[in-house]
């Protein structure tokens, strides 16, 4: 029985659809250009220091940490934090942005914005597992301090997500030579285990002072 002509149209547009959707996901992902001048920025604003440096790296939490260097005043603090970015776009500027520095120990803050545009925990996990193998291949002496994405209350219907993700960022750690992890979840959450409101700005995601206070005191063990 011949099939219907209207039937052939109509599969052929929806197959054309999800090639325009596939192709259009590939590019959002495969392009992080979108950052360029920022991190071009970055760079110029941010010239290589001498001695041990601790770079803290990844999206917007940590770009936002602009007094991160009173936290830590008895060493050699460097931010290159930018975006919103995820954790593919760190690969993508790895050189950039930590490998030019040699740290002595680098800190990652990335997931976040990646769980947040749909990525599941294991691809986060893989992409995270690249950008390490690439700074070890480069940096083999660079301690690298995973942290963990934080909850917060404009992301909280993806809990589990992050929760699978931390998870799967410890376990990574535990089992990977010169890489540690680092858990700013717990710390965030009130006695009933929902964020707490007092430490995030208007926008329930960013962080206030309060937040940064809570960070400093998971991360100061890790910091000489």
């Amino acid at each position: 029985m011949p099939i219907p002509s209207s039937f052939t149209r109509n599969q052929g547009l929806l197959l054309i659809l999800l090639q325009i959707a596939f192709t259009q996901t590939l590019s959002a992902q495969d392009k992080p250009e979108k950052f360029q001048k920022e991190v071009d920025q970055i760079v110029t604003d941010t010239p290589v220091p001498s001695g041990d440096v601790y770079l803290f790296t990844g999206s917007s939490s940590v770009r936002m940490w602009k007094d991160i260097n009173r936290y830590f005043p008895d060493v050699t603090v460097v931010n290159t934090g930018f975006g919103g970015s995820q954790t593919f776009e760190l690969l993508h500027y790895a050189d950039e942005l930590i490998i030019r520095y040699a740290p002595h120990k680098v800190f990652i803050y990335e997931g976040d914005n990646d769980l947040a545009s749909g990525k599941t925990p294991v691809t986060i996990l893989t992409t995270m597992q690249k950008l390490v193998g690439k700074l070890q291949a480069e940096l083999p002496n660079t301690e690298i301090v995973l942290i963990s994405p934080k909850p917060s209350p404009s992301r909280w219907q993806l809990k589990e997500d992050y929760e699978s993700l931390n998870r799967l960022l410890e376990v990574y750690a535990d089992k990977t030579s010169g890489v540690e992890f680092v858990n700013v979840w717990d710390i965030a959450l009130n006695e009933g285990g929902k964020p707490k409101p007092e430490i995030f700005l208007s926008d329930s995601l960013h962080m206030t002072e309060l937040g940064y206070d809570g960070w400093a005191e998971m991360l100061d063990p890790h910091i000489p």
